[in-house]
């Protein structure tokens, strides 16, 4: 992947009462995406910081992404198993199980086949039977079930902020938000807007040392349906899921997962959890609810 990793300080200030601090970013092409770490303050970011930040989110995409045929992942899905799994892909697995019974089963990583086949316009029949999380052997080694495939797509950019955060952390920084799609803040408070494909703007959340991360199935289309699948065929029920938790990595599985889910099922799988904060739900007819 050809990235481009620069710094600047910003020409807007951050003003708490007569004090003014800088906002100091770093930015990269990474992850499929723009990656971008804002830091409030007079001190800016230390070159081997920047350096640690961009080695932690290389970790992870060596580790899962699906784009990059020797990756962790992409050898996995290859061959049906893996002998020496680096640790960020035994970490997303074991958080993949977490949040799949979190979630009665709605998420589930081995809806990758499925994906594809939709994607690629081929008959789903063999991909749909191949899904099945229980069928994953986590070990070491790692071992899939018969034409299983994996994607962490709903869980690895989360997981990665959450490096970066801790990482910064260890570092010595206050204040800071990770945005990788989704948001992870270190300190606050930092402001948020939420978005839906339809309406817009529908709300702004104040971020203090938690995260967010919000999904709607109408972003993308895959063949003539949503990107997020039901691994029983569920239908969305919502147009956007926005999630707030203590970590991005959770916000981000349950905000794909919550998409799935009817509001009863959400409620009852927040009860499971006391580190999610508030689930902010648009449905299918652009009503705006709370959980």
């Amino acid at each position: 992947m050809n990235r481009r990793r620069f710094l600047f300080i910003a020409a807007a200030a951050v003003f708490s009462g007569a004090a003014r601090a800088e906002i100091t970013t770093w930015q990269a092409d990474m992850l499929g995406g723009t990656v971008r770490v804002d830091l409030r303050g007079p001190r800016g970011l230390a070159q081997d910081v920047a350096g640690r930040i961009g080695a932690a989110i290389t970790e992870v995409e060596a580790a899962a992404s699906l784009f990059r045929s020797h990756s962790a992942l992409s050898r996995l899905n290859a061959a049906g198993r893996l002998d020496d799994p680096p640790p960020a892909l035994l970490d997303l697995l074991r958080l993949s199980g977490h949040i799949h019974g979190m979630t009665d089963g709605r998420f589930d990583p081995t809806v990758q086949p499925l994906w594809r086949a939709l994607a690629e316009g081929r008959d789903p029949t063999a991909a749909r039977a191949s899904i099945g999380w229980a069928r994953v052997q986590i070990g070491p080694p790692v071992r899939l079930g018969e034409g299983q495939a994996l994607t962490f797509n709903g869980i690895a950019q989360g997981y990665a902020a959450d490096r970066v955060r801790h990482l910064l952390r260890e570092a010595g920084y206050g204040q800071a938000l990770v945005e990788m799609g989704e948001f992870a803040a270190l300190g606050g408070p930092f402001s948020v807007s939420i978005e839906d494909p339809a309406l817009g703007e529908i709300a702004i959340r104040r971020l203090a040392g938690n995260a967010i991360a919000t999904s709607s199935p109408s972003a993308m289309r895959i063949g003539s349906g949503f990107h997020i699948l039901g691994p029983h065929g569920e239908a969305p029920c919502w147009s956007t899921i926005s999630v707030e938790a203590e970590d991005a990595a959770l916000a981000d599985g349950l905000s794909t997962a919550f998409c799935l889910m009817p509001a009863d099922e959400i409620r009852a799988a927040l009860r499971r959890s006391r580190t999610v904060m508030r689930v902010t739900a648009v449905d299918l007819a652009g009503d705006v609810s709370t959980f």
